[in-house]
């Protein structure tokens, strides 16, 4: 539930997940993988209560739908060719990135106009995709701090309200993870026992965790992201090294 809950506010649903799942004694690309099922849930229960701030065009939405498709399906095929020693040590690397480019992506957008707004130029719309296409394949792979790298994509394009980042973020983060659960039911890469409990609690803490994150000062969400990101980072850190 609080994973599901962490996913919906800041993205950081696997800093629970995974590590859970770890302790369970579920190796670390199984872990992942049975992880994933039960977020991406989560994601689409938070889905439900963020759809009322989607309002994005659809010349925007199909190519970043698309690329999302793509990135999420060649990353999971790419997960499921590492070997878990360097999945391990390559993971805090990705986190690091990930949080650095949120807490920076505001300076990183300037006064551009948003990359996703009616007016936005084709260039914009082609430079919006092939930043999805990078994150969805670091989603199909890992998963872990999505929504902060999906969050970081969307404020480095110009997008200002945080709830409105979320409830693209959730819809992007369903296909990319939907996509990847798909590839991991067939290369039977799920232990379902452990993805039947997560996957209850994901979708409870989603619904609520979006729900209550509407009713919240748009700096304080962003606060807590970049407190998620950090602790996400130090503690795969740790763990990898």
């Amino acid at each position: 539930m609080l994973g599901g809950a962490l996913n919906a506010v800041a993205g950081g649903g696997s800093f629970i997940g995974f590590p859970a799942l770890l302790f369970t004694g579920v190796p670390p690309i199984p872990a992942n993988t049975t992880n994933s099922v039960a977020l991406w849930t989560g994601i689409i229960a938070s889905g439900g209560a963020y759809r009322k701030r989607l309002s994005i065009p659809m010349r925007i939405m199909i190519p970043l739908l698309v690329t999302s498709l793509i990135g999420g399906l060649a990353g999971a095929f790419l997960l499921l060719k590492t070997p878990p020693h360097t999945f391990m040590r390559v993971v805090p690397w990705l986190m690091l990135a990930a949080t650095l480019l949120f807490i920076f992506a505001k300076k990183l957008a300037g006064n551009r106009p948003s990359s996703v707004s009616q007016e936005a130029t084709s260039a914009a719309i082609v430079g919006a995709s092939v930043f999805e296409l990078i994150v969805a394949v670091y989603g199909g792979y890992f998963g872990g701090g999505l929504g902060i790298v999906n969050l970081a994509m969307l404020a480095a394009i110009g997008m200002v309200d945080i709830h409105a980042m979320n409830a693209l973020k959730s819809v992007l983060g369903s296909v990319i993870n939907g996509v990847a659960v798909v590839t991991f039911v067939v290369a039977r890469a799920i232990y379902w026992p452990q993805a039947v409990v997560t996957t209850a609690g994901a979708i409870v803490g989603g619904y609520f965790g979006a729900h209550y994150a509407l009713k919240l000062p748009q700096s304080w969400v962003r606060g807590f992201v970049v407190v998620v990101g950090v602790v996400m980072t130090v503690y795969f850190f740790l763990k990898a090294y």
